[in-house]
């Protein structure tokens, strides 16, 4: 069986339009913070979370909107780290899954009491939709710290520390809480904008 050749950094930064590079900080500086905290205001974070706010009449189109914003920044900004990297990583695919995923999540409604079976998908799909995501995350960060531990190590710590503090704040509430999906979506967003920039300034380096 042929052994798959070890990824390395291309020595010329992938062509990106300014205008993308201004989105992605608006996106993950400003909007998405916004638009996260703004869409739990006035619930309680631990005891409530996005699919119950998101299926009352007056958040619904806020919550698919928010959905796919979210969606879409993810879906760019690896698509951008993965022009970074030769080859591309194998688990490319995990990308568009959790994308689909997300998006069969926030329009599947969750109504447990009036559609018991469609709730249960739509936790499933919300929850598979983020372990993709990590997933996908832990392996590229994993395979970049070999790459050049130097540069990488610290982002492999500090994807493993979010990573734990979702774990404690599912353990804390008990629930896959709003506290949990605020820390998360955060979290992970700001994430991968730091580590394009990582991989960018790395990439004109070897230029």
């Amino acid at each position: 069986m042929k052994a798959n050749p070890p990824i390395h950094l291309v020595h010329r930064r992938p062509l990106i339009r300014p205008m993308t590079h201004h989105f992605l900080d608006l996106a993950a500086y400003v909007c998405i913070p916004i638009l996260t905290i703004s869409f739990v205001k006035g619930s309680n974070w631990f005891t409530t979370n996005f699919s119950v706010l998101g299926n009352g009449l007056q958040r619904k189109n806020a919550f698919v909107f928010w959905g796919l914003f979210v969606g879409i920044y993810f879906f760019i900004i690896l698509q951008i780290i993965c022009r970074f990297l030769l080859p591309p990583p194998r688990e490319l695919f995990l990308i568009p899954l959790s994308l689909l995923l997300l998006t069969c999540a926030i329009t599947t409604p969750y109504l447990p009491g009036q559609f018991p079976l469609k709730s249960y998908f739509h936790v499933a799909f919300a929850f598979l939709s983020a372990i993709c995501l990590s997933l996908f995350l832990i392996l590229l960060t994993w395979k970049l710290s070999r790459l050049s531990p130097d540069d990488f190590h610290l982002y492999l710590v500090g994807l493993i520390l979010i990573l734990l503090c979702s774990a404690f704040l599912l353990l804390a509430a008990g629930i896959v809480s709003s506290a949990l999906e605020i820390f998360f979506t955060l979290s992970a967003s700001l994430f991968c904008r730091r580590l394009e920039r990582k991989l960018s300034q790395l990439s004109c380096r070897l230029s």
